[in-house]
């Protein structure tokens, strides 16, 4: 289904175009062959469907050391230079230093913590029965790098009824670079089309409209209108992560106790 302009009043950065509501019909055929992880779970009752954050994890952790490395030159510098010639040379060269200290902690600190504090999955179910979503969501904030309040693991459940799927494409300056294309849920205020809330469901427009579409069709129809896949599912909890540094620290994925019992169960 093709739009010439989002139909969101506040639509997602990057916007391309919007997907199927959540009980139109799916325009996407789902192809196992293509997409990377089948659903870790799947019953009468709720589907799982892994999520991540991040395309890649263990790169950002080693480049918070060498930032680490990097912003403790100044300090070194200056004791050189105290030591051989008595005297630092200029306020301009305090400055730059303090600079070069404070991003590298702040580069630091962000990297190492995105890459070693996210769990090691973000899942999202869908409960047919009960009509939710429900999203193991962890929270960041770049501005608060220190904060232990911004980040975190914070569940949240939604009504199936309000999401909307939009298609994005932006361009990364790093990392991957060139466009990075997504597919964010967007939470509306109900029978509006207001967003109240946002985040992202799948990396590549391809696999997220794929993904949006076996949601659909299992919300819709239930686990039979789902495609069979040739491999099984990944125990992100426990799979082998030896030479992965950032995989290695990440925590587990626990679900709070009673939305764990709510997301798995009939009403």
């Amino acid at each position: 289904m093709a739009y010439t302009a989002p139909l969101l009043n506040k639509p997602a950065e990057g916007w391309k175009h919007d997907l199927p509501g959540p009980n139109q019909l799916p325009t996407m055929t789902p192809y196992p062959p293509v997409l990377p992880n089948p659903p870790n779970y799947l019953d009468d009752i709720y589907l799982e469907l892994a999520r991540s954050t991040f395309r890649m994890r263990g790169v950002s952790a080693w480049g918070a050391i060498y930032l680490f490395l990097f912003s403790v030159i100044p300090p070194i510098v200056w004791i050189i230079l105290t030591l051989k010639v008595g005297e630092v040379a200029s306020v301009a060269f305090h400055i730059f230093g303090l600079l070069t200290i404070s991003a590298g902690l702040w580069g630091a600190i962000y990297y190492w913590r995105m890459d070693t504090e996210a769990p090691r999955d973000e899942p999202i179910r869908f409960n047919r029965l009960r009509r939710k979503v429900y999203v193991y969501r962890f929270f960041h904030d770049g501005a608060k790098p220190f904060s232990r309040t911004a980040w975190g693991v914070r569940p949240v459940a939604y009504d199936w009824d309000d999401l909307h799927a939009e298609a994005c494409s932006l361009y990364g300056p790093m990392g991957t670079g060139g466009f990075i294309e997504t597919v964010t849920l967007a939470v509306l205020k109900p029978g509006t089309n207001e967003v109240i809330d946002r985040f992202m469901f799948a990396h590549g427009i391809l696999r997220g409209e794929m993904y949006w579409a076996m949601a659909q069709l299992f919300m819709q129809q239930g686990p039979h209108a789902l495609p069979t896949f040739p491999y099984v599912p990944r125990d992100w909890n426990n799979e082998d992560v030896s030479f992965n540094l950032a995989r290695r620290l990440a925590p587990k994925v626990v679900w709070p106790a009673e939305m764990d019992l709510e997301s798995r169960t009939a009403p």
